[in-house]
């Protein structure tokens, strides 16, 4: 096969395939691995700010009040 004015035997051949392959499956896989991880951000964001609204309001009673022995 020539390619470029190159003349390109067997193995050649199979790298430019090989390599082309790899390419076209990262075009495929990095949009998703970007999404994937800004999924996990907002995922782990709305956890800790769940957790944050949980131990600041576990010490006060639902009116308002301090509760417990030094309330």
């Amino acid at each position: 096969m020539t390619f470029f004015g190159r003349t390109f035997d067997g193995q050649e051949l199979f790298a430019l395939v090989s390599l082309l392959t790899v390419l076209a499956f990262w075009l495929f896989v990095l949009p998703r691995e970007r999404d994937y991880t800004r999924r996990f951000k907002q995922w782990e964001a709305g956890r800790r700010a769940r957790r944050l609204a949980q131990e600041s309001g576990g010490s006060a009673s639902p009116d308002g009040r301090p509760r417990g022995p030094w309330g």
